[in-house]
């Protein structure tokens, strides 16, 4: 059969498939998205995927044909660029790695170069799964003296190759896997092989770009760029390098090259990378690895979420972070650094109107922070690619990648900190050391005769058995201002109202300023950053005052503060072990003992101790010793 028509055919039988392997397209599309973005229309990325398809085709149907007619007949097809640059190189011996790619008819390369090319030629080959294509394409590789080297085998046959001032072609185009330089291409991390500049470190060699361009007519195109040295020593920057020799190749003739590949693609389960072996390379990053955190919906449970946040955020250089919270913890969220943007869940339209959300910020990944089912279903309605969280709650197959939370029965007990941390890293994401879960402590001491800024916080969400006494919130009031001058802030939600009532009419209303219910999250965020000291019960404000660097004393009831103890050294707890806490109940049916036992005298002592460190930073060891017999329960 005449090659003309050998081609034809194939390029018919390309656009079929790209009518009838769907899953293909999407890929193809989703790859022409990621490499192109706005600079090309949607119709346009269709008309280049199907081009793709029917190129694809015909030049693997044109390679069948080619391998058997006689090598003049097939030079014949080829036009040369760029030939003088090689009988230069070959002049003064110097060995070349070509930088190749899956562009156009790539395996007509082996047929052409020994030919043309005036010096022992080789390439390092991958192969293939099938034994009976591999060994076919082996054999039209060496038909013309190309010399084989198997990646398996190892390298030593290409780099004597090269010290002679041979050619070596090398591939440079494919997903590398865990082995790869996680570095850019078209503006989004891919993993890259470092095996073309490891080659030219070790021998010398110059990095000669060519390419094997589709033609009208049967015909092709053989364009040999000018010899790039390596721009360093150093193998990943070179990979680098290489990466944007190849993207100009591409850009060149977009249709040619290997769409129908999974390049970009990420490991599973660690695709934030940071346990990659060869590490990430920053670079012109212009295309985002988008990740959508499903938030908690309470307060304190959201502050204990941030250490993840941050593990998160510091491992991929390319991520663009996006939290998905309850209204009501937008503000929060807005003050955490490493968040890039805040969507609220919608008030109205329930599950529908999240996955309608979620689909428009076209996310890669999605965390799931909470254990419902239903964040299980909005993520996966949504269709996000990656989608993570703990098992439970009937939803692990609404989820690809699980994990199992740790028995309680397993060791001692942690943090709950842990729990959220041991899912980011899962991921991927580099461990967090507990003095980086806050951020560093910005203390400045209280200057001489000003009056110090204190909050309280009465209340608790959860229920009564958290919260202490408002008669005693308000003895230790009255006995701190018996020895400073000090400001009170009385902070908390419109439910906490009737206990702050209880304190003012306890207290009086001098030095006292009652905001209970009275300011939004962003005001409770910006009052407790003026503050020098919060006293409470085991709350989110608690947590929400440890995250910006203000002291604590926290008075503890019900629950452990070895679970959900404030974040960051410098915090006091007060709390008494009794024989049947902690119960994590919402209401004390017993004695309440675990908060009577908890005195005025002691918590006085906790607070004074706190204001003595603060007063010691200005007045020095005097200021110190003067407070000496203040001791922290």
């Amino acid at each position: 059969m005449p090659l003309e028509i050998v081609v034809r055919i194939g390029r018919s039988v390309g656009i079929v498939g790209w009518n009838c392997a769907p899953s293909y397209r999407r890929l193809v599309l989703k790859n022409l998205e990621l490499a192109f973005g706005d600079t090309l229309e949607a119709g346009e990325k269709r008309a280049l995927g199907r081009e793709h398809f029917a190129r694809l085709v015909s030049n693997l149907m044109a390679g069948v044909k080619l391998a058997q007619m006689e090598p003049k007949a097939v030079l014949e097809r080829v036009t040369v660029e760029g030939l003088e640059h090689v009988h230069r190189l070959v002049k003064e011996k110097r060995g070349m790695v070509m930088i190749l790619s899956h562009l156009g008819n790539w395996e007509l390369l082996a047929q052409v170069s020994p030919g043309l090319f005036g010096c022992p030629c080789g390439t390092v080959y991958q192969s293939l799964s099938n034994p009976y294509i591999d060994q076919a394409v082996k054999a039209q590789r060496a038909r013309e003296g190309l010399l084989l080297f198997a990646r398996r085998e190892g390298f030593f046959g290409a780099i004597e190759l090269l010290r002679a001032g041979g050619s070596v072609g090398v591939l440079a185009d494919q997903h590398a896997g865990d082995g790869g330089v996680w570095s850019s291409l078209f503006g989004r991390l891919a993993s890259s092989s470092p095996l073309p500049a490891t080659l030219a470190m070790r021998t010398g060699a110059v990095l000669l770009p060519a390419a094997m361009y589709t033609e009208p007519g049967a015909r092709w195109r053989f364009v040999i760029q000018p010899p790039v040295e390596p721009a360093s020593r150093d193998t990943n920057f070179v990979t680098v390098q290489v990466n944007q020799i190849l993207e100009s190749q591409i850009r060149v003739s977009p249709a040619d090259w290997l769409w129908a590949h999974n390049r970009w693609k990420t490991p599973k389960p660690k695709f934030l990378l940071g346990g990659s072996k060869r590490g990430v390379v920053p670079g012109a990053i212009t295309c985002r690895f988008r990740l959508v955190i499903r938030a908690t919906n309470w307060l304190g449970d959201a502050v204990m979420t941030v250490p993840a946040v941050r593990a998160i955020r510091r491992t991929r250089p390319d991520l663009e972070l996006t939290v998905l919270t309850p209204g009501k913890l937008a503000g929060f969220w807005n003050a955490v650094p490493e968040v890039d943007c805040v969507l609220s869940l919608p008030a109205e339209g329930g599950i529908r109107a999240t996955v309608e959300l979620l689909r428009k910020g076209n996310y890669d990944a999605i965390v799931l922070f909470p254990n419902s089912l239903r964040v299980g279903l909005e993520g996966w309605i949504a269709g996000i690619p990656r989608r993570v969280g703990y098992r439970g709650h009937s939803r692990a197959r609404l989820l690809n990648q699980v994990l199992d939370p740790v028995q309680k029965s397993e060791g001692s007990p942690e943090h709950q900190v842990h729990h959220y941390l041991r899912l980011a890293e899962s991921m991927g994401a580099a461990p967090l050391q507990e003095s980086e879960w806050t951020p560093p402590r910005q203390v400045s001491a209280p200057a001489a005769g000003r009056i110090l800024q204190l909050a309280i916080c009465p209340g608790a969400e959860y229920g009564p058995a958290k919260r202490w006494f408002p008669e005693r919130f308000a003895a230790v009031m009255k006995a701190i201002s018996a020895r400073h001058s000090c400001q009170w802030n009385l902070v908390g939600v419109a439910k906490d109202a009737a206990i702050g009532d209880e304190i003012v009419r306890a207290f009086g209303r001098d030095g006292l300023e009652n905001c209970i219910g009275r300011t939004s999250l962003d005001g409770l965020i910006a009052l407790l950053r003026g503050c020098d000291l919060l006293l409470t019960n085991d709350t989110g404000t608690m947590h929400l005052a440890a995250m910006f660097g203000v002291p604590v004393v926290a008075i503890f009831g019900s629950t452990d503060p070895v679970l959900t103890g404030p974040l960051g050294a410098g915090h006091t707890v007060v709390q008494h072990q009794v024989t049947c806490g902690p119960c994590f109940q919402r209401e004390c049916h017993l004695d309440f003992a675990c908060m009577q036992l908890v005195t005025v005298e002691e918590v006085v002592k906790a607070v004074e101790s706190k204001i003595c460190q603060l007063v010691g930073q200005e007045k020095g060891s005097a200021a110190r010793l003067s407070c000496s017999n203040v001791v922290s329960p």
